[in-house]
């Protein structure tokens, strides 16, 4: 058994703060590609953190399902303090929502405002670099890639998405994976389960958005798996500063969980209907302007 790199050690124990974070335990599950977006890095050191995790017999691999959590460790005192980057990630989410961070910003900035250490600083810049949402400006600085959410650009948005999501169901080689609707239905009931916390509106999201594109990729047409994945782009600082409650979060996972089942049973006729409903739904809340 080789040993693992300081890489896969740094990112295991990551990966154990994630699930101490999110209140998971023995029986919970873990999403490998969820898990490398929370974490602003790539599938593959994940895939080798978690591989390290299993010879440790902190969770097991089931094939076409994901990841089971068997036991979880203590957490040794020089633990970061949990969140800290996650509720940074949410509160410059807001700021830049609501207008109160410019289009380009500095690491120093980053640790003046939400009281970051350099390292942690850099972990969330890394992160929002990964998910496409800044870029690192020639020489010093970074800059945003995508204009704060308007009211016209988010009704832009699920106009679009009106015309092309329900129609997705309807392709005629659309077709989804057990795993993957095994794997859904098993998320979406964890998000219900978790104590919901501020940071918790990251891994809504994403898996938010892992559902809407697993949809389109289940397409096998490039241009609805494209358009979804700039969707989940340009919507994902507006999510991460979630202002529905939790209330919302139900209703989403039901409406998701309904279309599966029927998406299962073959009825994907019934499923494009309900998407759109759960579009049209969604389109109609008001967004709060939170200004701190």
């Amino acid at each position: 058994m080789a040993s693992p790199t300081r890489l896969q050690q740094e990112i295991a124990e990551r990966i154990l703060q994630l699930v101490r974070d999110d209140a998971l335990g023995a029986g919970a599950w873990l999403n490998e590609n969820a898990t490398a977006r929370r974490l602003g890095v790539s599938r593959t050191p994940v895939r080798a953190a978690l591989d390290h995790l299993a010879e440790q017999g902190v969770v097991r691999r089931h094939l076409n399902k994901g990841i089971e959590i068997l036991s979880l460790p203590a957490a040794s005192d020089s633990t970061r303090p949990p969140e800290t980057v996650d509720l940074a990630m949410v509160r410059l989410a807001r700021e830049r929502e609501n207008g109160l961070l410019p289009d380009q910003v500095s690491e120093l900035e980053v640790m003046r405002r939400y009281e970051l250490g350099r390292p942690e600083a850099q972990k969330l810049l890394a992160r929002l670099a990964d998910l496409d949402m800044v870029e690192r400006k020639p020489g010093y600085g970074w800059r945003f890639l995508h204009e704060p959410r308007d009211q016209r650009l988010r009704d832009e948005s699920y106009r679009f998405r009106l015309l092309i999501e329900p129609m997705a169901m309807l392709e005629p080689g659309f077709h989804l994976e057990p795993g993957w609707i095994a794997e859904m239905r098993v998320r979406h009931i964890e998000a219900l389960q978790r104590p919901w916390r501020e940071s918790s509106s990251i891994a809504f999201y994403e898996m938010n958005a892992d559902f809407h594109e697993g949809l389109a990729a289940a397409t096998g047409n490039r241009f609805f798996h494209s358009a979804m994945r700039r969707q989940n782009q340009l919507r994902r600082l507006s999510n991460y500063d979630w202002d529905q409650g939790m209330e919302r979060v139900r209703v989403n996972c039901s409406e998701h969980m309904a279309m599966l089942d029927h998406l299962e049973a073959g009825e994907n006729e019934v499923a494009s209907a309900l998407m759109r409903s759960h579009l049209l739904r969604a389109s109609k809340l008001k967004r709060m302007v939170k200004v701190e």
